[in-house]
């Protein structure tokens, strides 16, 4: 979130490129002068050829006319190649920033589409070398072609600066007519596709309820709203380009025209009109072309606008002083929280403290806050009030890069990625085999890994699909586990286990307890208080009960059970 004053990485991305804007500036010079050599090569067909019947000079023009156009091709490609290759160091510069910035808006709960994100870098990266742009870079050079046409008459000049003036106004209508309903039908189509997405990930809860059809009809609503408000914008941009096409087709003809008027009262020479008219092309050719591209202009706008607003959102985050290594005292210090940019609040004044290596579950009837608890007490989500500490430091500041190798986390709905199960279980580091077959053994998966055939170098598949419920339940778990972290909390661990994999559960918590590691246990199923120390109640996000798991099932099953005592407070 907006923490401290960060300068527009954006547009610092776009500043780095002017030394390549430049380049392709000076070359446009150059190719804008070269243009000019189909012009000359008639004039001096016309006046030196014709009148002196040269075979000589005609070839020699001819042949360096040839030359001057593959010139011309070589300096094209490469202009386009500079401004390629600005558009690939811009995207090089940003994608790291634009995926941090997606991590943390999914983190914190904003609805920011990653897909959606990903695309508008790849709009604006590829707007950079595309034929407007180059057009925009043009514009300014048309005016040497249009003092070349004053200096052959003014008369022809006013006229083109007359079909300019015509240019522009249509090109300023065309931006006013277009502008709304492109940013609807943009606004409609990152609707849609992110409707699209969500039904994708639930297909089979939509396949297995016959949900598909109403879905689809949902779908089809919004993919109809973007289709009318692009075709509107289409209509209105084809009107106004050839309206523009219009425009340049006339100026030539009455260049033309008048060119063949000027030559008739002995003004201008008779190869004059037939240039005045290519000329008079070239002055509008770069406004002709930005507005046949103007909504590539405008999406272009669209999507640099939506990513400059993400990354001030959510800046690179301060570096932060290293810390020691945690010994695993947790404090939980009066924290008042709910779910990021919801003021609602889920947890009311939570305090407790667990010593290194102790052990806490956390029970609870469903929606009492255990979620939100263990999201916070991982410093994945912020507090509104109040502190979670892990050895006196705030744990929502502490670096998470460094933090993490001391770190055990186990969600509540359980996702893998795509890789192996050693890859998995090492959190995509470089695996440490024997680190790796511990963790799996921990959680009993070692002897079911090592009979596929392929042991831990097995693809799990796309969020571990290849894998049952239970089986992703216990790699996630070894995950977690993974090096003997020194802070653990597991978030409904045994949702999906079945009795073997509960009592590989109790085991691998009484292990970390023995070496050391403070464990938090987020659970409904009271079989798994065997291996815990302690036990908190939470009830809609206050704790009700905290102390000893004896203590506080004999206190719940008493008919006379009151508000807890002082000597009942959470602290262990």
């Amino acid at each position: 979130m907006k923490g401290f004053k960060e300068k527009s990485p954006l547009r610092e991305a776009l500043a780095a490129l002017l030394p390549s804007l430049k380049q392709a500036f000076y070359f446009s010079i150059v190719v804008n002068v070269l243009v000019l050599a189909p012009s000359a090569y008639m004039m001096e067909v016309y006046d030196r050829v014709v009148n002196s019947r040269s075979h000589t000079t005609l070839f020699m023009l001819t042949l360096l006319v040839v030359g001057v156009y593959a010139l011309l091709e070589a300096l094209e490609w490469v202009r386009r190649q500079i401004m390629h290759d600005a558009g690939m160091e811009f995207d090089k510069g940003l994608r790291a920033r634009v995926f941090g910035a997606i991590y943390s808006a999914r983190l914190l709960n904003f609805p920011v589409g990653g897909a959606q994100a990903l695309r508008d870098l790849k709009t604006v990266r590829e707007f950079l070398p595309s034929p407007a742009l180059l057009a925009v870079v043009d514009a300014p050079l048309a005016l040497l072609v249009l003092v070349l046409i004053f200096w052959m008459a003014p008369g022809l000049g006013w006229f083109a600066v007359a079909g300019a003036l015509a240019q522009f106004a249509i090109g300023v209508v065309n931006e006013r007519r277009i502008r709304q309903p492109l940013l609807a039908a943009n606004r409609s189509a990152v609707s849609a596709q992110g409707y699209a997405d969500g039904v994708i990930r639930n297909a089979q809860v939509i396949e297995s309820m016959g949900m598909l059809g109403d879905i689809h009809k949902r779908w089809m609503g919004r993919q109809q709203e973007f289709l009318v408000q692009q075709a509107v914008a289409s209509d209105h941009a084809g009107t106004n380009a050839a309206l523009s096409k219009l425009v340049q087709s006339l100026l030539g003809s009455l260049l033309l025209g008048m060119g063949c008027w000027l030559t008739l009262k002995g003004e201008l020479h008779g190869s004059g009109m037939i240039v005045a008219s290519i000329l008079g092309g070239r002055v509008l050719a770069p406004l002709v072309q930005i507005i046949g591209s103007w909504r590539q202009v405008e999406a272009t706008l669209e999507s640099f606008n939506r990513l400059e607003g993400m990354l001030k959102e959510f800046p690179l985050p301060q570096k932060r002083m290293a810390l020691p290594a945690p010994n695993g005292f947790l404090s939980v210090e009066g924290v008042i929280a709910g779910a990021p940019r919801s003021t609602i609040q889920i947890l009311k004044g939570v305090s407790f403290r667990v010593a290194p290596g102790g052990s806490l579950a956390i029970v609870g009837p469903s929606a009492s806050g255990k979620t939100t608890l263990a999201r916070l007490l991982v410093g994945i989500w912020p507090s509104m009030q109040g502190k979670v500490r892990l050895d006196g430091n705030d744990i929502y500041q502490w670096d998470k890069e460094e933090l993490g190798q001391y770190i055990g986390y186990l969600p509540q709905t359980v996702e893998l990625f795509e890789g192996t199960i050693a890859e998995n279980v090492s959190r995509f580091g470089e695996p440490d085999a024997d680190k790796v077959r511990e963790a799996c053994r921990m959680v009993g998966l070692d002897r079911f890994i090592e009979q596929l055939p392929k042991g831990y170098d097995t693809e799990v598949g796309d969020d571990g699909s290849f894998l049952s419920g239970g089986e992703r339940q216990r790699v996630a778990l070894a995950r977690a586990l993974y090096g003997m972290p020194k802070f653990v909390v597991l978030d409904e661990p045994n949702a999906s286990l079945d009795e073997a994999g509960d009592a590989a559960l109790l085991n691998a918590i009484k292990m970390l307890r023995a070496q050391g590691t403070t464990v938090i246990v987020m659970t409904h199923r009271l079989n798994i208080l065997g291996a815990i120390e302690h036990m908190l109640v939470l009830v809609d996000g206050q704790v009700q009960r905290f102390g000893t798991c004896q203590e506080v099932l004999a206190a719940l099953q008493s008919p006379q059970t009151g508000p807890p005592s002082s000597s009942q407070q959470p602290h262990s």
